[in-house]
């Protein structure tokens, strides 16, 4: 393995919503009991609210007895008032890709790191931290990258020769998850 597959996520999916309604049963399949979700780009627009598809997910997922928390490096008012909208738990300020987060919320929730999903845009912060931190990953292409602010937009460069490998290593084979993870 090549010093680019530290920032391969577990799983990628290029249309999140698309397949969001399978994801209590894929986690289940996993043994995961848990996710926890960035917010910005990865749910909604970056500083967008809670917005209709955001809320079912969560009611969905409560529904099929996963536990939820949202991870974000956004201060407390964005982060509260997300986690608020859409009934869960949250951790603000986080310092991705710092493990800290990551396993705090993990305790929050009273769920191993092996047994916790992470779902985000961005493989620098969100997929390093998460496979640091000992959780599974799934990355999503953004909701809206028109929103991203100008260091997202920076690191947005380098993020594409790395899925671009990571699609490579799919497709000759070597990882267990093929193409966009939408079914």
């Amino acid at each position: 393995m090549g010093i680019l597959s530290f920032f391969y996520p577990d799983n990628y999916s290029c249309d999140f919503y698309g397949m969001s309604k399978k994801l209590p049963e894929i986690m289940k399949e996993k043994g995961l009991g848990s996710v926890i979700f960035d917010i910005d780009n990865t749910l909604v627009p970056h500083g967008a609210p809670a917005d209709e598809r955001a809320k079912e997910l969560f009611k969905e997922l409560s529904r099929a007895g996963i536990k939820t928390m949202v991870l974000s490096n956004n201060g407390l008012e964005r982060v509260r008032s997300f986690a608020e909208a859409v009934g869960t738990g949250y951790i603000c300020n986080a310092r991705k890709p710092s493990r800290v987060g990551y396993l705090k919320a993990c305790a929050a929730m009273g769920s191993e790191p092996s047994k916790t999903l992470f779902v985000g845009d961005q493989i620098f912060t969100d997929i390093m931290g998460a496979k640091r931190a000992g959780l599974s990953s799934l990355l999503v292409d953004p909701v809206d990258r028109s929103t991203d602010i100008f260091k997202i937009r920076l690191k947005r460069i380098p993020e594409r020769f790395i899925l671009a490998s990571y699609r490579r290593r799919q497709k000759k084979g070597k990882s267990p998850q093929r193409g966009c993870a939408n079914s």
